[in-house]
This record gives structure tokens, C-alpha cells and sequence, in this order.
């Protein structure tokens, strides 16, 4: 965990968010400035900076992030629909919080 980061803060209830989905290894929250009517984080428990700080011993995260992202579409109802999953990477790739997560994308009408 690192004491400044605000996805750390928020898995350890030191910043108020309603869990949509949580495990040992999880958490899943609404984004507070969503680009769609449905916006997910998807968040590992482990704090690793971005996805260039990723080490071979992170590969059941990674997959974890991929799963998890699969069942929430569902669960909202967006998985025949369509969505998006997106990491940002640092911050020229648009990284604003520097903690993994994958951004669950999608909901619009069509």
C-alpha cells in the first residue's frame, strides 16, 4: 500500500466508495467522472504504480482485471452491447491515479 494513493485509501474505507464488487484480491467501483453511462474501475488490492511496473509474479492480477471486467459487463448489462477496457499508462497516456486499474467502458444507446 502507499499512504498517498487514493485507490489504496479507498480499498482500506479511508475514503468513502461503494463497492460494486469485491474479493481478497479486488475491488470495483463507480468512476466519480464517467465518459459513459456506465464506468467502472476496476482495481487490484495491490498497489502497483502502472502496467510498466508489472513483474511476471503479477500474471493472475492481470488476468483477475480481465475476468472481473468480463462478469461486471454482464452484470450491467452491457456485455452484448458492447464496451470498452482501457489502461491509461503514465501520464502522457493519460495515468491520473497511479495505481493499476482497468476502466470498464459502455452503456450508450446505439
Amino acid at each position: 500500500m502507499s499512504r498517498d494513493c487514493l485507490f489504496c485509501k479507498i480499498i482500506n474505507r479511508e475514503v468513502p466508495s461503494e463497492f460494486l464488487y469485491e474479493d481478497d484480491d479486488f475491488v470495483v467501483f463507480k468512476d466519480i467522472n464517467p465518459a459513459a453511462p456506465v464506468h467502472l474501475l476496476i482495481v487490484p488490492k495491490k498497489h502497483i504504480r502502472s502496467i510498466n511496473d508489472l513483474q511476471k509474479a503479477d500474471e493472475l492480477i492481470i488476468s483477475g482485471l480481465f475476468m472481473i471486467a468480463k462478469d461486471m459487463a454482464k452484470d450491467q448489462g452491457i456485455n452484448e452491447s458492447g464496451y470498452k477496457l482501457l489502461f491509461n499508462v503514465e501520464k502522457g497516456g493519460g495515468q491520473e491515479i497511479f495505481h493499476l486499474h482497468l476502466h470498464l467502458i459502455g452503456g450508450w444507446k446505439r
